[in-house]
């Protein structure tokens, strides 16, 4: 399958989604499995189906950095249970966008790469709307019986080592570091993740996204 054949295989499958207000969609995976990339593809297409989108992030709902890292900075049970406020992505985005819901949302509330809060734009959904929402942990239990559609990006971690390795030298500096944070935080946090949620059965869609170029597209029983 090449990108092309697999946006218009997404984009046919949420379509066909029935609901009686607007569809939420989980982009769910783990850290640099191209989460946010498919999502940004994703909104032209279904544009183009005739809906309004609406593209949201779990990266505008991190928490302080105080609450954070207070297992420490290096914590996997940290990364997982005290990274999002998954109340605020409930009352302001999934919520509002269920069934009887007011319509009124909003798509952030923090700035984590500064760590302040934000006033986000206040906005109301038409009914023929979608939302697109990336992020890591997205099939959590507080929010996953939210979600009209879970897909889930795929990669192993050894390819979201390499990748975290070229995207992410900026954010923290040196390679080392990039290495200890995955190794150390990101990855075993998932892998917890994996343990509690088994978000790769519980999404309707898996793409294996090794090879962006040629993905492939699996349907689950869910």
């Amino acid at each position: 399958m090449n990108r092309t054949d697999l946006l218009n295989e997404l984009v046919k499958t949420i379509s066909s989604v029935s609901c009686s207000h607007p569809i939420r969609v989980a982009l769910d995976g783990i850290d640099t499995s191209g989460k946010t990339t498919l999502a940004d593809e994703l909104v032209q297409p279904v544009q183009d189906r005739g809906y309004v989108v609406i593209r949201a992030s779990i990266d505008r709902f991190h928490l302080p950095q105080t609450i954070r890292h207070q297992r420490g900075s290096l914590s996997p049970e940290g990364y997982y249970y005290d990274s999002f406020d998954y109340e605020a992505i409930k009352s302001h985005l999934l919520e509002p966008l269920g069934e009887n819901g007011s319509r009124h949302y909003c798509r952030e509330m923090f700035d984590y790469r500064n760590n302040r809060a934000v006033e986000g734009e206040w906005q109301v959904a038409e009914d023929h709307s979608i939302l697109i929402m990336d992020g890591v942990f997205l099939q959590r239990p507080e929010i996953n019986a939210h979600w009209d559609l879970r897909i889930w990006v795929d990669i192993p971690f050894e390819l979201a080592l390499e990748r975290a390795l070229q995207r992410d030298m900026a954010l923290f500096g040196t390679a080392e570091t990039v290495r200890e944070r995955y190794t150390k935080r990101y990855m075993p946090g998932q892998k917890l993740y994996f343990e509690l949620c088994r978000p790769q059965t519980t999404a309707q869609l898996v793409i294996e996204n090794s090879d962006p170029l040629h993905p492939s597209l699996y349907r689950t029983a869910s």
